[in-house]
């Protein structure tokens, strides 16, 4: 089955520096088959037909610590729940500095939950939220972006416990996925 890790913090500020060659030599040695990368964000693409979800996240993140020394949370997604999530982001929502900024936060399995809507701040009228199993989908025009309740969620509980890639990474991530 083909997937996708998203690894949480790496390469992000200067901080958790993880060179993507050697990550990739550090998935192909624990078993991982058609091992490549996107991106320097953590975005980590492989088949794998002999380990459940868990035992994934497990030998990824134990390789992370391991082999770098950092504690990073990975999220594995199949290739049908990436495009799952694809099927719902609707066409118009973008990623441009001028117009519009769109995330997709991939959510991990504690707050997943259509609840989770309840749990952040949204403005009528500023904000544009859609929850779909494992991610929001959040999306407000750049001239209201300081406006946003998206601002809010920065530091919370629940945003150390989701991953966040923009629209524009996700839909390239949605097309490595899908393609042989």
């Amino acid at each position: 089955m083909k997937y996708v890790a998203l690894l949480r913090g790496i390469n992000v500020g200067g901080k958790n520096k993880v060179d993507m060659k050697l990550l990739k030599a550090s998935f192909e040695k624990r078993g991982f088959e058609d091992v490549s990368t996107y991106i320097n964000t953590g975005n980590i693409f492989f088949t794998d037909t002999k380990r459940t979800r868990g035992q994934l996240v497990q030998t990824i993140e134990s390789l992370m610590s391991e082999d770098f020394g950092l504690e990073i949370r990975a999220l594995v997604r199949s290739q049908d729940e990436i495009q799952s999530v694809a099927d719902a982001l609707p066409v118009n929502w973008t990623n441009e500095p001028d117009t519009m900024k769109s995330d997709v936060m991939f959510l991990w399995d504690e707050v997943d939950s259509p609840d989770v809507v309840d749990k952040i701040q949204i403005k009528d009228g500023i904000d544009s939220v859609i929850y779909v199993p494992g991610t929001l989908l959040w999306s407000v025009s750049r001239q209201n972006q300081t406006k946003s309740g998206m601002q809010k969620l920065v530091g919370t509980k629940l945003y150390k416990q989701m991953t966040i890639r923009n629209v524009n990474t996700f839909r390239k991530i949605t097309e490595l996925i899908s393609s042989d």
